[in-house]
């Protein structure tokens, strides 16, 4: 989602400082966790939108080349939806309610997404390795 460390910083301080702003808007219908979660992802949709050009390249693996290569590879070639469900799910380690919460889903919807994800995946990479 974010390329580099400041980036990444820029970006949350961001998204805390719009929590902040927007405290009185939370209204409790998700978790505090999600609602905080769905402001960074907008945060690096809105500065994705405003500075990234168009993707013309096929995707590539970060620049770290070593054995999960393809594995990046994979997860990059998903759709936005489909990596930011896996992203919240097992680096932010979140919960599906939380998940539908930052992505403004209902729940079955992170639970589709979250296996669409897995099947392409596992199709990706059984082509891969044959």
């Amino acid at each position: 989602m974010l390329g580099d460390d400041e980036q990444a910083r820029d970006a949350v301080q961001e998204a805390f400082a719009r929590a902040i702003r927007a405290r009185f808007d939370f209204r409790g219908e998700g978790t505090l966790e999600g609602w905080l979660w769905r402001t960074l992802v907008n945060v690096c949709t809105d500065e994705r939108r405003r500075t990234a050009p168009p993707l013309t390249d096929p995707p590539h693996a970060n620049g770290r080349p070593d054995e999960s290569a393809e594995v990046r590879a994979a997860v990059a070639s998903l759709p936005e939806r489909q990596r930011l469900a896996l992203f919240l799910r097992y680096y932010a380690d979140l919960d599906y309610e939380a998940i539908a919460t930052a992505l403004g889903v209902q729940r079955g919807t992170v639970a589709a997404t979250l296996h669409a994800a897995h099947e392409s995946l596992r199709r990706m990479l059984t082509e891969v390795t044959r």
